[in-house]
């Protein structure tokens, strides 16, 4: 490296993945953004395969767009919640109103290691956990968007 040139320095370790944190726009109540897990930071591209006209053994694989995974947001179910009035608006009267959704890893002290940025979001299914009078669990709801694409921005 030339004398003077500095870089940021890496943690030592990978980071955790239960420091994290969800800002959905135009939700910001208290405890809106406080998931207990996060799912469907996937994508993937499946090639289509054409075979060449008169040679069997010759196949081109050529990409297609991706695919995304719904992303789905685990909680403790919130009464009076803002962001699941949202959802449940969206699938009982048909009526979206796509949100973007900011997925944020923290490191230790609360600061932002990555972020990923959910474009144009809307709810596709809400579930509640089991009911069972012999567990002594908090009921836990889980919101599945879909949405067009996400990156991730830092």
């Amino acid at each position: 490296m030339p004398p003077g040139q500095t870089t940021a320095a890496l943690p030592p370790f990978p980071p955790v993945a239960f420091h994290f944190g969800v800002i959905v726009d135009g939700f910001t109540g208290a405890n809106e953004g406080s998931f207990q897990e996060v799912s469907g930071l996937s994508v993937k591209i499946t090639p289509m395969e054409i075979k060449e006209g008169g040679e069997n053994r010759f196949i081109r694989r050529l990409p297609t767009p991706p695919k995304y995974e719904n992303l789905v947001l685990r909680r403790g179910m919130l009464i009076g919640s803002q962001l699941t009035q949202w959802v449940r608006t969206s699938l009982t009267q048909f009526t979206f109103t796509p949100a973007q959704v900011t997925l944020n890893l923290l490191d230790g002290d609360g600061s932002i290691l990555a972020t990923w940025k959910f474009q144009n979001a809307y709810p596709v299914g809400l579930k509640i956990n089991d009911l069972k009078s012999t567990d002594n669990n908090v009921v836990v709801e889980s919101l599945e968007l879909a949405f067009e694409y996400f990156e991730q921005t830092l």
